[in-house]
């Protein structure tokens, strides 16, 4: 093992652990929004108290996000400072959009709002959740543009070796990125309604107040229809797979031969005819390009070398994203259809909202697996290869310490962030003192 290898290690445990604050926290503001809103057009207690619970929830998670990610952006200049000065002239500008455009937003529209209880209009109150969760969703956009752009590089020149940005727009526009954002964003949707849906059967098992009956309704709403979403984005983007990044559908597939009408593969040895090439084209009968001409191929273009990823891993990836997904989808329409017209919830469907937690979190992982090695070995598709992208200085110690140190470091943030939401959700919300009946006639007013 050497210096490139711990260094993929440590970029790929840190990624994996921020990620799963990152759908959360996109998801859960725009819940945590529609509760206040709730409250704010009728002037029920309930969606205040669940607006400042789950609101809590939602700052906690947001805290642990922006502590482990600042790690990401100095992992760059510590083992990756190759690829920084290759990709640095592109990567400025939306990752500079990012910082201090959609995150100076969100952070300080989530200190106006945590700070402005009783303080603030109730309208500029809520004025301000709603601004910080859609900066955090502006935030995804920046991010994930310029992720797509390592996939699809657009709007740029290679001048003495370095890439130098063209088209900003081109960069924001890429087709990679307009089917990645919605993918993405939906996905989060989904984290956030399991999540909610987790905390609600627990509080079911305990009590069975309508509050709780109300806010599992409405994140088996929000889930199901984020679910669709991601089905109908995941087809754009195998669509653009086929055409961009045919190594990663082809390992995705386990396909190593160019096959015309080639099957859709659910396990080894369990296929369904020409699916592949009717999901990836539209047209059944069409050529889907395999692992091995591909290797031949990207031999003959770029020079000797593997262009072929991990396929187990891509492979196994593809199938659990699909699965723990439609598990979690299944289980919200399974719950719409169960409570519908205001029918009691069964108990036993209370436990099984549990389940919904990890499902999902299981999912989005799943998928950042397949999306990020199934463009191995490349950090930039056909410019910039991973093996030239590392620190030249940094040798295999100096990596393997600091991977030691984000280890524990990232295991001690698990274990204070379950003790922190575990803690808030036994507290449960906060009792609401009755508000005065002409307050309560009149719910929109300021205070």
């Amino acid at each position: 093992m050497d210096a490139l290898d711990l260094a993929r290690w440590q970029f790929g445990v840190t990624t994996v652990y921020h990620f799963l604050f990152v759908p959360l926290t996109i998801g859960l503001g725009i819940f945590v929004a529609g509760l206040q809103t709730a409250w704010h057009r009728t002037g029920k207690d309930h969606y205040l108290r669940l607006t400042k619970f789950f609101g809590k929830l939602f700052v906690i998670n947001f805290a642990m996000g922006v502590v482990t990610g600042i790690v990401q952006e100095f992992q760059f200049g510590m083992n990756w400072s190759e690829y920084s000065t290759f990709v640095g002239d592109v990567f400025g500008a939306p990752l500079a959009l990012e910082a201090l455009l959609a995150f100076f937003l969100e952070s300080t529209f989530i200190g106006l709002w945590i700070f402005g209880w009783d303080r603030l209009p109730k309208r500029l109150h809520l004025a301000c959740i709603w601004a910080a969760a859609l900066a955090s969703n502006l935030s995804a956009y920046f991010i994930l543009a310029a992720n797509a752009w390592m996939k699809h590089p657009v709007g740029y020149e290679v001048v003495d070796g370095k890439a130098r940005m063209t088209d900003l727009w081109a960069v924001l526009t890429n087709s990679t990125a307009l089917a990645q954002v919605p993918h993405v964003v939906a996905a989060a949707f989904v984290v956030a309604g399991g999540f909610v849906l987790a905390v609600c059967g627990y509080w079911l098992l305990r009590t069975r107040a309508e509050m709780w009956r109300s806010a599992a309704r409405a994140a088996l709403v929000m889930t199901a229809a984020a679910g669709a979403l991601v089905a109908v984005t995941g087809d754009t983007s195998a669509k653009l797979m086929y055409e961009q990044q045919p190594m990663k559908l082809a390992a995705a597939e386990g396909l190593e031969r160019d096959t015309a009408g080639a099957p859709f593969t659910v396990a080894p040895g369990i296929e369904i005819p020409k699916v592949l090439s009717f999901l990836s084209t539209n047209d059944p009968d069409a050529v889907v390009q395999g692992t091995e001409d591909l290797q031949r191929r990207f031999e003959q273009e770029f020079g000797p070398g593997d262009y072929r990823p991990d396929q187990t891993i891509v492979f196994w990836s593809f199938r659990l994203m699909i699965g723990f997904g439609m598990a979690t989808v299944g289980l919200s329409v399974l719950g719409l259809w169960l409570t519908r017209r205001r029918r009691p919830m069964p108990p036993w469907l209370s436990r099984v909202f549990l389940l919904a937690l990890p499902l999902p979190l299981l999912a989005v992982t799943a998928g950042w697996l397949l999306s990020e090695i199934g463009r191995q070995p490349w950090t930039v598709a056909g410019e910039l290869l991973t093996a030239a992208s590392v620190s030249p200085g940094v040798s295999l110690a100096e990596v393997a310490i600091s991977l030691t140190i984000f280890t524990l470091l990232y295991g001690a943030l698990t274990v204070a962030e379950i003790v922190l939401l575990a803690r808030h959700v036994r507290k449960g919300p906060e009792e609401i003192e009755p508000a005065p009946a002409a307050e309560k006639r009149q719910p929109s007013l300021m205070y």
